[in-house]
């Protein structure tokens, strides 16, 4: 018994390096298998759309479908298995993406009628996030969110001025316009106004009178410069954040899996849960 545990230990260990580690060669090769596996899948909930392609090859979609699922349900389970503490990957946002993921095919055997529940296979996409995971961009990461948290009061107020702006605007285009330029209410105008400010331009209302032109003219010059609005925001946090705050990353890094870049206070690995 206790060698069988032991041989379990190993294995664990041997698991975790290849999942988790992140600097091994091992785990830099699984790491891009898993990748190549996620675009396959993303690339096969897309051809199956496709009524052409999907008649002609639906047998073979089908079959790299149950290999990728199969795939995906052995890399969970191995997961699972691998670390000191399962259940905070369980119930972690990647954990349950994971999960997500893999369950359409097995529905479809149980519940006919299913099918649209394949384009939640598109989440595992979102596990191109755990796979450069990676300590520099994990900071990087972690700085662009924190300027914006830091910038949401400016980008709130930013907002709420472009919607008054927009209820203005279609309001004056309303009264100049009226109905024959197809501006038929002021919600219709302050649709209009949204279009133009974003530079989008359907182009399915425009106006048609010279003072309803100059004033689309100045809404599409205010346009470019409102783009640049957010970003400038967003950007000047970035910058500020990058200045203000020291850099805190442990040099040593986990004993288990190898992974660096923990935080100077970390106790526990953030891939693997073990002790620092």
């Amino acid at each position: 018994m206790q060698r069988l545990k032991s041989k379990f230990d190993s294995f664990r260990h041997r698991t975790n390096v290849v999942i988790y580690g992140t600097n091994t060669a091992s785990g830099r090769l699984f790491d891009l298998i898993l990748l190549g596996v996620i675009l396959v899948s993303v690339v096969i909930v897309m051809l199956e759309t496709v009524k052409g392609f999907d008649i002609k090859y639906h047998y073979e979609l089908i079959v790299l479908e149950w290999i990728i699922t199969i795939f995906f349900t052995l890399e969970y389970l191995l997961r699972i298995i691998s670390i000191k503490k399962p259940l905070k990957y369980i119930f972690s946002f990647y954990g349950i993406i994971d999960l997500i993921a893999t369950l359409p095919m097995y529905f479809s055997l149980f519940i006919v009628g299913t099918s649209v529940l394949t384009v939640v296979r598109a989440l595992r996409l979102l596990r191109l996030f755990k796979i450069l995971k990676h300590p520099k961009f994990s900071s990087q990461s972690t700085h662009l969110k924190e300027a914006l948290i830091a910038s949401r009061g400016k980008i709130l107020i930013f907002i709420y001025f472009m919607l008054i702006s927009s209820v203005i605007i279609g309001s004056v285009m309303y009264v100049v316009e009226g109905e024959e330029g197809g501006f038929t209410s002021i919600p219709i105008s302050i649709y209009w106004t949204i279009v133009t400010l974003t530079t989008v331009g359907y182009g399915d209302i425009s106006p048609i009178t010279p003072l309803g032109q100059a004033i689309a003219s100045v809404v599409m010059i205010m346009g470019y410069g409102i783009i640049a609005v957010p970003t400038g925001i967003v950007s000047a946090e970035f910058a500020n954040n990058n200045r203000k705050k020291p850099r805190a990353e442990r040099i040593n890094p986990c004993s288990v899996c190898g992974t660096e870049g923990h935080e100077h206070n970390a106790k526990y690995c953030y891939h693997c849960g073990a002790d620092l």
